[in-house]
């Protein structure tokens, strides 16, 4: 269970359906409001984290599958590649 003293205030604004749906699903659920929409946000980051940990998996792939190559050197000099035209 989390606890208020390690918690944030936070105000948002919903549209009426989605108020409703709100409340019928802690009704429903036996929480209160603030426990679904933690639930709903902690489940709806974790989706987003793990699509960009797919996308960079599929990305580096291709690269496997054209036989893209970098720099031998990258990892020992990323900044010079990154930032060198800038």
């Amino acid at each position: 269970m989390l606890y208020i003293r390690h918690m944030i205030r936070t105000q948002i604004y919903l549209p009426k359906e989605l108020y409703q749906n709100l409340n019928l699903t802690a009704k429903k659920e036996s929480k209160t409001r603030a426990q679904v929409i933690r639930e709903a946000l902690i489940e709806g980051l974790r989706k987003k984290r793990g699509n960009a940990a797919e996308a960079l998996l599929e990305l580096a792939s291709l690269g496997k599958k054209f036989k893209l190559k970098g720099p031998k050197d990258l990892s020992q000099n990323i900044d010079k590649y990154l930032y060198e035209n800038e």
